[in-house]
C-alpha cells in the first residue's frame, strides 16, 4: 500500500493544537481510504481499521472509506453481505476505531438490512464510537451502456429517502454516495443548508470514470462552493465491477487537492475551511440566486 501526504503548512504546524484553530472554522486534515475490496469481511474490516490507524498517525480528523468497503460491489454479493445496524460486525468494528483513535469516520458504505429490505447505507461515527449519521442512497444506480456496463441497483437494493446533513465542531458536513452527485438539486439543498464540506463515498467503473468523475465533483464543488471529499475502492480489474478509482478532494474554487490514481493507497489533504467564506465572499454566486423565479 502506498501513502500519498500533501502538505501545504509546514509539518511542524500540524499538531494536537490544530483541534482548537479547526473549531473556528480554519485548518483540518482529512484522509482518504482508498482500498481495494476483496470477498471476505473480516479482511475488508482489519484492512480499514489499519487505514484508519495511518490517517490518525497523520493527524486527520475526519477519515473516509469508499462505497461498499466491506463487500465486493455486486448484486449477487450484497445480500449475503447485508447486516442490521444493531447487530453489524462492520459497525461495531467502525464504531470501536473511532472512539479509540479519536476520530470522525465516514464509513462508506454497507449493504444495511431493514424491515425486509437492503439499503445502500453510509455511517458516520463521532470521536466517541457514537453514530451520529446515517445517508441511505437516494439515487440507485440502474444503467445500459450496451457492450460496456449494465448494472441495475434496483434488483437488489431500496432508495433511501432523506438529504443527510450532519453537524460536527469543524461544519456542516453533507452526505452522498456515489450516484448521488449526478444530481445537483441535492447538493443545492445541503448547501442551503448550511453545508460547507459534502462527503462521497463512491465507486464509478472504467466506463464512466475516464470522463464523469472529475467532471462531477468539480463541477458539485464549484456549483455550491463547497469541499467535495470522494473516496472510491481501488481498481481490480479481477473483480466483476472494476471501480475506476481515483479518489479526490476539489477545494470550495473548484482546486483539485489531492488525488489518487487506480491503486490502493491513503490520501491525506490539508484544508482550510475558511476558504469557503472566502470563495463565497469573491464569487457571491449563492447571494446572486433568483429566488423569486426559481
Amino acid at each position: 500500500m502506498r501513502e500519498v501526504i500533501k502538505r501545504t503548512l509546514p509539518y511542524k504546524e500540524w499538531d494536537k493544537n490544530i483541534l482548537v484553530e479547526v473549531k473556528f472554522g480554519g485548518k483540518m486534515i482529512v484522509s482518504l481510504c482508498q482500498m481495494k475490496v476483496e470477498d471476505d469481511r473480516k479482511r475488508n474490516i482489519d484492512k480499514a481499521v489499519k487505514m484508519i490507524k495511518t490517517s490518525v498517525k497523520n493527524n486527520s480528523r475526519i477519515v473516509v472509506l469508499p462505497e461498499m468497503f466491506c463487500c465486493p460491489y455486486d448484486n449477487s454479493k450484497f445480500p449475503y453481505y447485508a447486516e442490521q445496524a444493531e447487530e453489524s460486525e462492520v459497525l461495531k468494528a467502525m464504531s470501536k476505531a473511532s472512539k479509540e483513535e479519536g476520530t470522525y469516520i465516514v464509513a462508506g458504505s454497507i449493504p444495511e438490512l431493514s424491515g425486509g429490505k437492503i439499503y445502500n447505507s453510509c455511517f458516520v461515527f463521532n470521536p466517541e464510537g457514537k453514530i451520529i449519521g446515517r445517508h441511505r442512497k437516494l439515487h440507485l444506480f440502474d444503467i445500459d451502456i450496451p457492450g460496456k456496463i449494465t448494472f441495475k441497483e434496483s434488483d437488489i437494493l431500496t432508495a433511501g429517502n432523506e438529504i443527510t446533513v450532519i453537524d460536527t465542531e469543524y461544519c456542516k458536513v453533507g452526505i452522498a454516495i456515489c450516484y448521488d452527485v449526478r444530481f445537483p438539486e441535492m447538493f443545492k439543498n445541503m448547501t442551503l443548508d448550511g453545508v460547507k464540506m459534502v462527503i462521497i463515498p463512491a465507486a464509478f467503473n472504467m466506463t464512466t470514470g475516464p470522463l464523469h468523475w472529475e467532471l462531477l465533483m468539480r463541477a458539485r464543488a464549484v456549483d455550491n462552493q463547497v469541499f467535495v471529499v470522494a473516496a472510491s475502492p481501488a481498481r481490480d480489474e479481477k473483480a466483476s465491477y472494476v471501480a475506476y478509482g481515483n479518489s479526490m478532494v476539489v477545494s470550495p474554487w473548484g482546486k483539485e487537492l489531492v488525488r489518487a490514481e487506480g491503486e490502493e493507497t491513503v490520501l491525506h489533504c490539508n484544508m482550510d475551511l475558511m476558504e469557503v467564506e472566502k470563495t463565497r465572499k469573491e464569487l457571491p454566486v449563492l447571494n446572486h440566486m433568483r429566488k423569486d423565479i426559481y
